[in-house]
C-alpha cells in the first residue's frame, strides 16, 4: 500500500511531494475532499506511536476550539482527526509497511530514504 494524504492547495505539501522522488505508484488523496480512513489512521498511529503523533497542534481550530486548554486523550486525538481534516499532520506518506507524518526535515529525509530504497 502506497498513499499520500495531503492538501492540494498546501504549498508545503506539494513541495515535499515533488522533493521526495517518484511517487507515481502512490495513491494521492486530498484530505479536503476525502478525509483519512479510520483503518489508515489506525495503521499510521500504530507505526508512529499514537494518535497524538499524527495530530496537528498547528491547526487553527486547535486554539479556536479551546483544545489547547484541555488534556486530550488518544481517543480524543483520533476522534478529532476523523471529524476534521485540518487536525491531520501533513503530508502523510504510507510506504508499504511504513508511515511518515509531517513536514520536518527529519521526516522528509526519512521519506526520501525509504522511497529511494524501495
Amino acid at each position: 500500500m502506497r498513499k499520500i494524504y495531503h492538501l492540494s492547495n498546501c504549498g508545503t505539501c506539494q513541495r515535499i511531494i515533488n522533493e521526495v522522488g517518484d511517487t507515481s505508484d502512490f495513491t494521492s488523496i486530498n484530505i479536503k475532499e476525502k478525509n483519512i480512513s479510520e483503518k489508515d489512521l489506525d495503521f499510521i498511529a500504530e507505526k508512529l506511536g499514537g494518535y497524538e503523533a499524527v495530530f496537528s497542534k498547528r491547526a487553527m481550530k486547535y486554539r479556536s476550539m479551546g483544545l489547547n486548554e484541555i488534556k486530550l486523550t488518544e481517543a480524543d486525538y483520533k476522534r478529532y482527526i476523523l471529524e476534521e481534516y485540518t487536525f491531520l499532520k501533513r503530508p502523510v506518506f504510507i510506504v508499504d509497511k511504513d508511515a511518515f507524518a509531517g513536514n520536518s526535515k527529519k521526516v522528509v529525509a526519512a521519506i526520501k530514504e525509504r522511497i529511494a530504497h524501495g
